[in-house]
């Protein structure tokens, strides 16, 4: 027996279903679909009834015409044969027939008829005398001086409509259970799923952010749901990882500036308490302060385009000609640090974005090879068109990141061991990454032998041309 507490639950369960909305989804269109079914097989009926008297009455004029075809005036010995002979082969209750006189006198047939107006009349068989609850479709006419009764039982069309209207009641009932088993199926089915995106998005909201919804693998709808809240939930863990690294990364990576900011003060503090000459003491804090603030307005312009501030200002952009400009301003840059830089390969590419964020990125690219490459090395940038993306490469021939760290230099303030000697914040890496993410670019780093090859895919506008991309080539 079922205790208080499970019928409370039970209780609780079915009312909760009820208020659904796949619950009443299902039972609008459960009941709609009965009642579609019974006014179809209402029509059904009524058609087949309209069609089986039609029948009915068409077989009693066939038959009237045949019996009335062998009278002769003054000569009713074959009409009277004829009608006897139908009569003889069936009883009261499954055909009537009659042939009377002007004075009511029965001739032949199978019953006295009374006197009936002519035409096509439904009859009991108390209306003509006889005994019974039979129904009649009987047709009167006159032949001659006599009046001819012709008439068909019901009991064929009655037993065909009664079959008729027994499957339909039959059938009736089981799509009204069908409709309400599978209507309530399908209804906790649903919310069932629902029901698991309501706890995945209260684990999320507890901060459990690794939290993600089942996919049933159908397809349907609910997935394509629970895919696009499942990206948005990994999107929301990426970033808050990544703040959680940023706010890391902060605390260790600015302190010793901070730290060094604080011990000069404290000299240029003590030199003034000497009167002695501050004054470089006090150049050297406002650079280290400008660096720290430079350092600050990175990530602020990072975490900007990383929300998707400057969206806004996409339009069609010539990435060649943004190469062309960096090429210009960088080839001098790169003679005075005893490197070298060229273009190697040029398309003309229309790609959405914004100019002075590509500008900045590919800048980026081409300032990291030259800031961290040994002397005499080779820079080169190229652009090609494939597989309607453009695809800007940026390599080097120094001497390259390692594949185990080249995941982690897209992370805000990293820097490799052998890179924390020369001038940077760590950030410029990061800056490409979340400029090519706004742009909806790929970045693939390969080995150059020697050396790094960073190269970024951009989706081209469509309708630009591009060519195949050759197999075993890497963008």
């Amino acid at each position: 027996m079922m205790s208080s507490e499970n019928r409370a639950h039970f209780s609780a369960s079915c009312s909760s279903l009820r208020r659904s909305t796949p619950f009443r989804l299902a039972v609008t269109f459960g009941v709609l679909f009965v009642v579609t079914f019974i006014l179809s097989g209402a029509i059904i009926y009524h058609m087949l009834r309209l069609g089986l008297g039609r029948d009915l009455e068409q077989s009693l004029t066939e038959m009237n015409s045949l019996i009335v075809s062998t009278y002769e005036p003054g000569d009713t010995g074959d009409l009277i044969n004829t009608l006897n002979n139908y009569a003889s082969f069936q009883s009261t209750s499954d055909g009537l027939y009659s042939l009377t006189d002007q004075a009511g006198r029965k001739l032949a047939g199978n019953f006295a008829a009374p006197r009936i107006p002519n035409g096509v009349h439904t009859v009991t068989s108390g209306d003509v005398g006889l005994k019974g609850h039979e129904r009649y479709r009987m047709q009167v006419s006159t032949i001659g001086p006599y009046s001819l009764v012709v008439a068909e039982n019901f009991n064929d069309v009655d037993e065909m409509l009664r079959i008729v209207q027994v499957s339909l009641e039959w059938a009736a009932a089981i799509v009204v259970a069908t409709a309400i088993g599978g209507g309530v199926f399908l209804a906790v089915r649903a919310q069932a799923r629902l029901d698991r995106v309501a706890l995945t998005m209260n684990d999320v909201a507890q901060g459990a952010l690794d939290a993600r919804i089942p996919i049933s693998g159908n397809g349907d709808d609910l997935d394509t749901v629970a895919i696009q809240i499942n990206a948005a939930l990994e999107r929301l863990q990426t970033l808050v990882d990544s703040m959680r690294q940023v706010s890391a990364d902060i605390a260790h990576d600015l302190k010793t500036p901070l730290n060094r900011l604080r011990l000069t003060l404290d000299a240029a503090v003590a030199g003034n308490d000497r009167q002695a000459d501050v004054s470089a003491l006090l150049d050297e804090a406002r650079n280290e302060s400008d660096r720290i603030n430079a350092t600050f307005e990175a990530l602020l312009r990072i975490s900007q385009i990383e929300a998707g501030a400057r969206k806004e200002r996409f339009q069609a952009i010539d990435i060649d000609a943004v190469l062309a400009v960096i090429s210009e301003v960088y080839v001098d840059v790169a003679e005075d640090a005893l490197k070298s830089l060229r273009i190697t390969e040029r398309c003309p590419a229309l790609i959405r974005g914004d100019r002075d964020l590509l500008t900045q990125m590919i800048a980026n690219l081409v300032e990291n090879a030259i800031n961290h490459c040994p002397d005499g090395t080779d820079i080169t940038v190229a652009l090609r068109c494939r597989d309607g993306r453009a695809i800007i490469s940026v390599a080097d021939t120094g001497p390259g990141i390692p594949a185990d760290e080249r995941d982690k230099v897209f992370r805000r303030l990293y820097r490799l061991d052998k890179s924390r000697t020369t001038p940077g914040s760590g950030l410029g890496l990061s800056l490409v990454k979340a400029i090519a993410d706004l742009h909806a670019a790929e970045i693939i780093m390969t080995d150059n032998h020697p050396g790094l090859t960073l190269s970024i895919a951009f989706p081209l506008i469509p309708g630009e041309r591009s060519q195949p991309l050759i197999p075993g080539e890497r963008p």
